[in-house]
């Protein structure tokens, strides 16, 4: 017989209340890219050291290459939404379900269609002049 899933772990299903609380409080703001950035602020900071110095480092890279990008939060991880709030790219810091990457993803909305086959995520240690390159590359296309 098959084991059944326990369900999701304590740390989805505190990701899956943030998001409901994220929910709320962005259809109350509308979308503000005040509240936007501030909520991006507070979950970097909110981050282990190692994690924000990446986040931060999205955050400079987005900023600069796709300017157009709604910053926002979703599930807890910074996040930047296209002009009709589809989430194009998001960090998702180590720490927040305890792996040895932090992921760099992009969602749906990212323009980064190849033929049959494309990256949607890229696991990520540090950034390098190299890494940053690359990243600046795929949010560049992914925003269109």
């Amino acid at each position: 017989m098959t084991e059944k899933n326990a369900g999701l772990s304590k740390e989805e299903r505190d990701a899956v209340k943030q998001r409901a609380a994220e929910l709320r409080a962005q259809e109350k703001a509308g979308k503000s890219r005040a509240v936007g950035e501030k909520a991006v602020r507070t979950a970097i900071d909110a981050m282990s050291e190692d994690d924000r110095i990446l986040a931060e480092g999205i955050d400079r890279i987005v900023s600069e290459v796709a300017p157009h990008l709604i910053p926002k939060t979703w599930y807890g991880f910074p996040a930047y939404a296209d002009a009709d709030g589809k989430i194009v790219v998001f960090f998702k810091a180590a720490s927040k379900f305890a792996t040895r990457y932090a992921t760099l993803g992009f969602e749906e909305a990212a323009q980064l269609d190849d033929g049959d086959l494309w990256v949607t995520s890229f696991a990520l240690i540090a950034l390098t002049s190299e890494t940053e390159k690359t990243i600046a590359a795929h949010i560049r296309r992914a925003a269109g």
